[in-house]
């Protein structure tokens, strides 16, 4: 898991936190901010919902897909944060879920994860020790 400094981890928290006031969320309410890292510029996402729930867009995978699409090779962090999450919620509230872990671990397995508001951070291993994976191909 790569170290990030206090400076670029508020940093990040905040953009985030700016991020999420974007938010589409009119049926769950809760509004997600996400914020990459490439060690030298912040790629930030939001949850976009729609009302086939399947189709919704979790901050996290939309910050990655902005950070892929605009270059970005190597994720060093990825602070997220729910900025309706009442202040003693359970950090469970607040993690990424199933299929942004599962995404975190294939594009930035080694980026420290930041959930704002908790004090330490977390790699993917902590948080889906088992991601689903197969052997890339390499065609020529």
């Amino acid at each position: 898991m790569n170290q990030i400094s206090a400076e670029d981890r508020n940093r990040l928290c905040r953009a985030a936190r700016e991020v999420a006031a974007h938010s589409y969320s009119p049926y769950s309410g809760f509004r997600v901010g996400a914020a990459v890292y490439d060690g030298s510029k912040i790629y930030v996402g939001t949850n976009v919902e729609n009302s086939s729930y399947g189709l919704a867009l979790c901050a996290e995978r939309a910050a990655l897909c902005n950070a892929i699409a605009s270059g970005a090779k190597e994720i060093t962090a990825i602070a997220i944060v729910c900025i309706d999450a009442k202040q003693d919620s359970s950090i469970s509230e607040s993690v990424p879920c199933g299929a942004c872990r599962q995404w975190i671990a294939e594009l930035s397995p080694q980026a420290s994860i930041i959930i704002c508001g908790q004090e330490e951070s977390f790699s993917i291993q902590d948080l889906l020790p088992f991601p689903f994976s197969i052997q890339k191909s390499v065609s020529g």
